[in-house]
């Protein structure tokens, strides 16, 4: 049962009405991307659609819960109605810093699959999606998540599209691919969602994601510029002192002094749907970064197999504790969940598009529907709810307009150097010895007393 269906067991009139101010905020946010009445009224029948208890989230069902007899309306409205998602995606960005902001957030890159029959579908080929779990006809999309302490919410997308579209223009216009977009590895796509977070002024302080995003030099390279933290999953073949890092890993065991205390520390990642995600813990520094901070290959290593091992690089603030390291690598799992409630609550996958745009149109909203459950949730657990902050002004489209006039521009990093820089918590119980943080030894060396 979802967290939706069990909160109704406890609903009252008061938290209806809560509700539909919370709905009404977030079209009031996106009204001024509409010129005009009918395309709001659109975007408001198409939002309630998404939230609505509907089967499937599709054109069909999407117009008769709008009262349509058809759904020739829904269509033009994602197809040829003239209005801006990316504009709506800022929106969406500004809505979750107002109600999920968090100086340490997290922000977590990942991809998803969208299964498609046939080939004029936007970016549409044979090619590998977790959704399925091999290869399939399908879309992916790159997403960026927004995890902290008061919840997640999906914050921006891309169309992946593979060089067999964008070395064949032909076929790019007929699914109104603009012309200047050409092709664009996933973590291409990753690193300018990173870039828009940062000069959206989003709070956050760390990036996670899995080893398509944390083998890209230049996702970590744009981090360290920026004096970002990560938590970045890498592949056993990546290179640390020109070794695979499996490799420099039975290294640095090795040297390590006989009388030195255990690496190995049994912490948690947070709570799955059996209970905690335990595993064993290592982590060891080694030379490359900026003043204030420090480099480190994370392992994870599984209870029921010891050979089962993750690796992730590591970009952190000297003396942050390994409990805290663990906990964003954690994070990562939020996307995750994102996906699947979306796709479940919202439609993010159920979408009868072909185009380009139609795709970002639909994704966004479902986009900015997720978000505000997210948001109910916070309340339903006391948070600030609708409650909060006002609602800052409505985003500028970043693509061409300067920052509305007060409003605060400051990077991520400024905000971060300027408050605490870890969430402090208490120390995860471990059965190999007692939590300790990353050793605050010179950037340049190379081992550490964290071995076994």
């Amino acid at each position: 049962m979802s967290w939706w269906k069990c909160a109704m067991t406890r609903v009252t009139r008061a938290d209806v009405a809560d509700w539909a101010r919370g709905l009404d905020e977030v079209l009031d946010r996106i009204a001024v991307r509409f010129g005009r009445a009918e395309p709001r009224r659109r975007a408001g029948a198409y939002l309630r659609g998404l939230l609505a208890p509907v089967e499937r989230k599709n054109g069909w069902q999407l117009a008769e819960a709008a009262g349509d007899a058809t759904p020739d309306g829904v269509q033009e409205f994602l197809s040829r109605v003239r209005w801006d998602a990316e504009a709506v995606r800022d929106d969406l960005q500004t809505y979750v810093a107002d109600h999920l902001g968090d100086p340490d957030a997290v922000l977590v890159l990942d991809e998803t699959g969208f299964l498609k029959k046939g080939t004029k579908s936007a970016g549409v080929q044979r090619q590998y999606t977790g959704t399925a779990g091999r290869i399939e006809n399908a879309q992916v999309g790159v997403f960026l998540g927004y995890a902290g302490r008061h919840g997640h919410a999906l914050i921006d997308r891309a169309l992946y599209l593979p060089k067999s579209w964008t070395d064949d223009r032909a076929r790019c216009r007929a699914a109104h691919v603009p012309d200047d977009v050409t092709f664009a590895t996933k973590p291409a796509l990753g690193l300018a969602m990173l870039e828009r977070a940062r000069g959206a002024g989003l709070p956050f302080a760390w990036i996670a994601g899995d080893s398509v995003y944390g083998g890209d030099h230049a996702i970590r390279r744009w981090a360290e510029d920026h004096r970002i933290g990560y938590v970045l999953t890498v592949t056993s073949g990546q290179r640390l002192a020109m070794r695979p890092v499996a490799g420099w890993l039975a290294d640095q065991v090795e040297a390590r002094p006989q009388d030195a205390p255990p690496v190995w520390q049994r912490l948690s990642a947070g709570d799955g749907a059996k209970g905690p995600r335990l595993y064993d813990w290592a982590c060891l520094p080694y030379r490359g970064a900026a003043p204030g901070f420090q480099c480190a290959l994370l392992v994870r290593r599984s209870l029921a197999d010891p050979d089962e091992t993750t690796f992730y690089l590591i970009h952190a603030p000297t003396g942050t504790p390994l409990c805290d390291l663990v906990r964003i690598a954690g994070r990562r799992w939020t996307i995750e969940s994102g996906f699947e409630q979306a796709k479940g609550e919202v439609g993010l996958d159920q979408y009868e598009v072909r185009s380009y745009p139609g795709w970002h149109r639909h994704v966004t909203l479902a986009m900015l529907a997720h978000a505000y459950l997210a948001v109910l949730r916070r309340t339903a657990i006391g948070g600030r709810g609708h409650h909060g902050p006002r609602p800052r002004p409505p985003a500028a489209d970043r693509a061409r307009d300067p920052a509305p006039a007060g409003r605060s521009r400051r990077s991520a990093s400024t905000q971060h150097r300027r408050g605490p820089r870890l969430v402090r918590l208490a120390a995860a119980p471990s059965t190999e010895g007692q939590t300790r943080s990353l050793a605050p030894t010179d950037p340049n060396a190379t081992t550490t007393n964290q071995n076994t």
